[in-house]
């Protein structure tokens, strides 16, 4: 099969031939439609996380039709049209056995501990556990962020945040996930101030619901206190970096609540305002992925259309597009998410 491929941390991404995979006993090959690029996926290549090995094929939120069956398979078919949850859980742990698999602690991630989506095939396993059928009501293209940034910020903002109507929730990082959470919370009934640096990003986030958009700087927090009569009631680092996990703890009123969705580098290690967070009692919160068990109350919103993840939509990209845009990742700015399509035509 074609796919995105590298064999050093850090250098070259490239298009190459590469084995088809096998599924696994109880898990599947599913053929890849669409596949979102995501932030995860530089993480990735720049070394940032020990599961990875090379050589790699990167690539973790997708949609396609399930190809191959591994033995002991019951509740899918070969032609299903399905997505995954980017973390697959064991099924047999205290964690899976109550829901909660995306903090199973023997996980599986395509596109980490194993080779990805940027491919025309992925393998996942535990089909009967981890796979989620996909509404026909959604494209290829936009329904892939359902196995990443939307489900993810669908739990970060749901069941971590537990936001409620006319809250005010800051978003800090306008990209695929951010715009999620942006759309989500507006949905809930919530005030929503986005926070990028990049103006476009914020009038796409205005486009989805936000009430404010600001422009990130030294100040950010002091501008959010503003708007806000004191601070937001739930802050969300979709970013991922010392700044902004910092900011967007600053940037809430007494006893409000920090969920941390964004990824950080090694060398990006937050230094958190701990007097303010015991001082105004603040909780701070790590959201991970969602487990497919959580995902039939996300999709009963998309199939009434109170969210759309198909107005997330940004650029439909190749294979070899999406080679050359990885290792910008960064700090590339774009409109909405990239997905790339791994079979022309």
């Amino acid at each position: 099969m074609r796919a995105m491929y590298y064999e050093q941390f850090g250098r070259l991404v490239s298009v190459a031939e590469v084995a088809d995979p096998i599924a696994p006993e109880g898990g599947v090959v599913i053929r890849v439609a669409a596949s979102g690029l995501c932030r995860s996926d530089w993480h990735a290549w720049a070394g940032h996380d020990d599961s990875v090995h090379l050589p790699h094929v990167p690539g973790h939120e997708f949609v396609g039709i399930v190809e191959s069956l591994g033995a002991g398979v019951q509740n899918w078919r070969i032609g299903d049209r399905v997505t995954a949850p980017f973390v697959n859980g064991c099924g047999v742990c205290e964690w899976c056995r109550s829901g909660q698999s995306q903090v199973c602690p023997d996980q599986t991630q395509p596109g980490f501990t194993h080779w990805g989506s940027h491919a025309e095939r992925v393998s996942i396993r535990g089909a009967d556990l981890n796979l989620v059928a996909v509404p026909d009501s959604l494209t290829d293209d936009a329904a892939a962020s359902l196995g990443c940034r939307f489900a993810t910020a669908y739990r970060a903002v749901r069941a971590r945040a537990h936001v409620l109507p006319g809250e005010w929730v800051v978003v800090y990082g306008a990209g695929g996930v951010g715009l999620s959470a942006v759309m989500i919370a507006t949905a809930l009934g919530a005030r929503v101030i986005a926070v990028d640096r990049n103006p476009a990003a914020l009038k796409f986030a205005r486009r989805l619901g936000a009430e404010h958009g600001v422009e990130a700087s030294d100040v950010t927090p002091a501008e959010i206190a503003d708007v806000t009569g004191g601070g937001a009631h739930v802050s969300i680092d979709a970013v991922g970096s010392a700044t902004t996990s910092a900011d967007a703890v600053r940037s809430l009123r007494r006893r409000g609540r920090h969920v941390q969705i964004g990824l950080l580098s090694p060398d990006q290690l937050p230094v958190l305002p701990l007097d303010r967070i015991l001082a105004w009692e603040l909780d701070v919160l790590g959201s991970h992925g969602m487990s497919a068990a959580d995902y039939p109350e996300m999709l009963d919103l998309v199939a009434r259309g109170a969210v759309r993840p198909q107005d997330l939509l940004g650029a439909v990209i190749t294979l070899e597009e999406g080679a050359a845009l990885l290792p910008r990742m960064d700090h590339a700015t774009s409109e909405g998410i990239t997905v790339i399509r791994p079979t022309s035509g």
